[in-house]
């Protein structure tokens, strides 16, 4: 177990996770993310699932010794990463409806 690594990224998962649950419950997104955020719920939900990826990774990278387990736990954790980012992507989209006047 390399702890040195592990501790590190499990305190960055904690507090990604932190912020995740605060934008799911209370809708409240860090300073600088605010201008480019449109829904803020599913921002935290993309948090919440990019704290688990990490945790994830974490856990079967550097505290597992078999080989088999290591490399699926880690594939896991980079799918689930991929997903967080794909839905934090989303969460910046706008959601596409107008606001007075016609269209042409």
């Amino acid at each position: 177990m390399r702890l040195y690594l592990g501790v590190p990224v499990i305190l960055l998962a904690l507090l990604i996770a932190a912020s995740g649950m605060a934008a799911v419950t209370r809708g409240w997104v860090l300073p600088t993310n605010r201008k480019p955020i449109r829904r803020p719920q599913l921002y935290g939900w993309g948090q919440l699932v990019m704290a688990i990826a990490l945790c994830c990774q974490a856990v079967f990278g550097l505290m597992t010794s078999d080989l088999d387990t290591r490399q699926w736990g880690t594939l896991t954790g980079s799918v689930l990463m991929v997903t967080g980012i794909l839905v934090i992507a989303v969460s910046q989209r706008t959601t596409g409806h107008r606001q007075g006047g016609k269209a042409p």
